[in-house]
């Protein structure tokens, strides 16, 4: 017999499948002996009192046992000598296309400009030592893409678009803690997610796919208004194109201005990364002097207001997690946030973000900032990005030219004072005290600070100078948008090129990139019936 209840269970019942199992004899009448297994379906806390509650719905297994996996398994052929398609990328979108791709029988061939995920991770070790960002291997390019370097959120609410459930699964089966499949807000964790990567490439080449590194993309190859194709250096690469560069490669967006390919300007936000200790987060969120406890994970926190007309927002909450810098290229000061699977770091930190319109752009504050040496200004569709490149170019000079990032205490910051000193931070490439009140655009610094006071009013201890500010936060999403067909997901002029994910404007995370991916895999292979 299967049984499945929604029960609600103090957090030390909860931690155990023995302590589920003695909830349900006591509650339910079910004898321990009679219960072969437990599985917990969904998982939630409620943190709304001082008495705080874990919510689970299980599955409950009486005198049988489970026949499937915990998760559903995925076949892939092998499509060794199948027609081919180039995915140009590697980080989820660009994955989870390759992956799809192999499903329906086409051969993926992904070139990513960066290295492996685990020679990247010797890359970004440098930045802290040295100061300096290799322009190809950072937190942004490389395999795994921005998402491989951060907390490993699987949270999305773009669940109309498609299958949130088959990207989970696919995470299980290539290695990710089914945990992921019944947690309200699924992580992965930052140590977890190489592995996992490393799994889904050896999946594409195990069924004859192709992953090249170091392969960067010069240009598409075109039969009249038709793509068949990239260059990457002496290089070609032959097939339908599913472009899935990441918000960060400001190069292919250049390119693709410069040779009329159909993009447009897109909104965005910006602001700084808020870090606090974790053990002050868990009090406020948890109601109680003892925090966390030794049951509860470190807290989330989640806020938005309306300042002005725009709304300000925390963004990419990491909880026990760390501040990394996310720069891909000289002249920039860039910083995300990360977290281990475990979030046990003495800090959490979120980005803080001003919602950002293209018409804004024409407010003098925001064009105040210093132009960036040795880029054309442009306008146009590029005109945001360009604003981006700005103002982490005043971050980088506000942090002496180096990844040494400008940063100021939140309650100076709202009051308008100086920090003379700052508090102990995850940062490890260093802080520099700067009043960021005063070189940040008005249009965001004002709003930051009205909606600090509001967010203090709400939530008691949130706004304190215990928790610092660290600029900048730009790279919430792409500042431009590649035109595609809502239909057919091609471009909408070039047939055969596939704009996909966050990178091309239409994703906003892992889980959403890995679905857009899929779609575009499936409009390909459509494509290549045709």
């Amino acid at each position: 017999m299967i049984e499945e209840y929604q029960i609600r269970v103090l957090p030390e019942q909860a931690a155990s499948e023995q302590g589920i199992r003695q909830y349900l004899q006591e509650e339910k009448g079910l004898a321990d002996a009679e219960v072969t297994a437990v599985r917990v379906l969904k998982r939630s806390i409620d943190a709304r009192q001082r008495t705080i509650y874990v919510n689970l719905k299980v599955r409950v297994f009486v005198n049988e046992m489970p026949l499937d996996d915990e998760f559903v398994r995925t076949d892939y052929p092998n499509v060794e000598d199948r027609p081919q398609a180039v995915v140009v990328g590697a980080g989820p979108g660009g994955l989870f296309a390759a992956l799809r791709l192999i499903e329906l029988g086409v051969r993926p061939i992904v070139v990513e400009r960066g290295k492996s995920v685990h020679e990247r991770r010797k890359d970004i070790a440098q930045i802290a030592r040295t100061q300096q960002v290799d322009p190809e291997s950072n937190f942004s390019f490389g395999e795994g893409g921005a998402g491989a370097f951060s907390d490993g959120k699987l949270y999305t609410r773009s669940k109309k678009r498609g299958n949130v459930e088959k990207i989970l699964n696919v995470f299980c089966q290539h290695g990710a803690s089914t945990s992921i499949l019944a947690d309200a807000h699924p992580h992965l964790g930052t140590d977890k997610l190489p592995g996992i990567i490393e799994a889904m490439r050896n999946t594409i080449i195990r069924s004859g796919g192709e992953v090249h590194f170091e392969t960067k993309m010069d240009a598409v190859l075109l039969k009249g208004n038709r793509v068949v194709g990239i260059r990457c250096g002496e290089k070609t690469f032959e097939g339908p194109v599913i472009l899935a560069t990441g918000h960060s490669a400001r190069d292919v967006y250049r390119y693709l201005s410069s040779q009329g390919i159909e993009i447009e300007a897109k909104d965005l936000a910006v602001g700084v990364r808020l870090e606090h200790p974790s053990e002050l987060i868990d009090r406020i969120q948890y109601h109680r002097k003892e925090g966390r406890g030794k049951y509860l994970p470190a807290a989330e926190y989640s806020f938005v207001t309306q300042v002005e007309g725009r709304g300000v927002y925390s963004f990419c909450m990491c909880p026990g997690g760390t501040v990394v810098p996310a720069a891909s290229g000289p002249n920039q000061l860039v910083v995300n946030g990360m977290s281990n699977s475990l979030r046990n770091s003495p800090w959490s930190n979120s980005g803080m973000v001003v919602e950002l319109h293209v018409d804004d752009l024409n407010d003098r504050s925001l064009m105040e900032l210093p132009p960036v040496p040795d880029i054309d200004v442009q306008g146009g569709a590029l005109a945001m990005m360009e604003f981006q490149e700005r103002l982490e170019y005043a971050a980088w000079m506000q942090g002496n030219r180096q990844q040494t990032a400008p940063a100021q205490r939140m309650a100076h910051f709202v009051n308008g004072k100086g920090s003379f000193d700052l508090p102990q931070s995850s940062y490890t490439p260093g802080l520099i005290s700067t009043p960021m009140h005063f070189w940040m655009p008005g249009f965001v610094s004002k709003r930051l600070q009205q909606a600090f006071r509001n967010f203090g009013k709400a939530s008691h201890g949130f706004l304190t100078n215990e928790a610092v500010m660290i600029g900048v936060e730009t790279r919430t999403s792409a500042p431009v948008r590649i035109l595609r067909d809502r239909e057919t997901l091609q471009h909408v002029r070039l047939q055969g090129l596939f704009p996909c994910g966050e990178g091309a404007g239409y994703a906003g995370g892992i889980v959403s990139a890995g679905v857009d991916g899929e779609r575009c895999a499936d409009m390909l292979a459509a494509y290549l019936k045709s």
